[in-house]
């Protein structure tokens, strides 16, 4: 059994409707792992939204404590971390979260053999929980934290035997869009069906949007612009897409290296630009 986790000082343990959180943790049949407060409702608003309306319950888990964001002038670093700790509970309370769990790690502590601590930590949510579906960072985000927190999450699930790993694991857009991925790769999480909470969601996150980045208004406008940029020749599906990548192959291939999971999919993207400008000719 893993050193408990939840008497880390820097870790904050939020159950909105109250009760054992470990208890509120094996309810959860859909959850989110992000890196810092805000990732899990910038990429995992399908789930949030999917559990309002449905049986399921969502449940998050943020790792770091995000103090290594560049704070608005004027704000320590310290009352950085609070704050945003803060938001993210709010976010917990008015997405109806079952549980949300906030490790509070720092960003340095998820390099190279130092994630093992954190994945063990994570085999031990997953045995606690075991989500049917996993909402994470995609291992070609741009952000350095959010690739460790991606590894981290593959490392774990592959510990779990078979029957324990859940059905859907879907690796999210944040650092960088996921709309050059081919037809093939491309998984369609349909965010358009509660434009208002996620705009709610998005605004919480105050301490990071103050400082002169608009994650709120970007967040929403690159749903919309995937959701009309998809198809050339269709009329919108949706009004709001997030894009994600089926991370599964890595479960059913323990041998396969993420590095060449990502390497097979960028080979496919090539082939298909050269073979649409082979198409159209000189």
């Amino acid at each position: 059994m893993v050193e408990d986790y939840s008497q880390r000082p820097s870790a904050d343990i939020f159950v909105p409707g109250g009760g054992d959180w470990r208890q509120a943790l094996g309810r959860v049949t859909h959850l989110g792992i992000g890196a810092h407060p805000d990732d899990l409702e910038f990429m995992a608003f399908h789930g949030i939204n999917e559990c309002l309306h449905g049986p399921g319950i969502f449940g998050g888990v943020v790792v770091t404590d995000g103090r290594g964001s560049v704070p608005e002038k004027g704000v320590r670093v310290e009352g950085l971390a609070g704050e945003r700790a803060a938001e993210q509970r709010a976010a917990a309370r008015l997405g109806n979260y079952g549980i949300m769990l906030q490790l509070g790690l720092a960003s340095p502590s998820l390099e190279g053999e130092a994630r093992g601590g954190l994945v063990e930590e994570l085999v031990d949510i997953f045995g606690q929980a075991r989500p049917r579906v996993v909402y994470t960072h995609n291992p070609a985000d741009r952000h350095q934290t959010h690739l460790a927190v991606c590894l981290a999450v593959v490392s774990a699930l592959r510990a779990l035997p078979a029957e324990e790993r859940p059905e859907l694991v879907y690796g999210c857009e944040v650092w960088g869009d996921l709309d050059w991925l081919p037809e093939s790769d491309r998984v369609r999480l349909d965010c358009g069906k509660n434009e208002a909470l996620a705009e709610k969601l998005n605004a919480l996150f105050l301490s990071q949007i103050r400082g002169g980045k608009r994650y709120d208004l970007a967040v929403q406008g690159r749903r919309r612009a995937h959701a009309t940029f998809d198809d050339p020749r269709t009329a919108d599906a949706a009004t709001m897409i997030t894009l994600a990548m089926d991370l599964s192959p890595l479960l059913s291939q323990p041998e396969l290296a993420v590095e060449e999971f990502v390497g097979s999919i960028i080979d496919r993207f090539r082939r298909g630009v050269s073979e649409r400008l082979h198409q159209i000719g000189p």
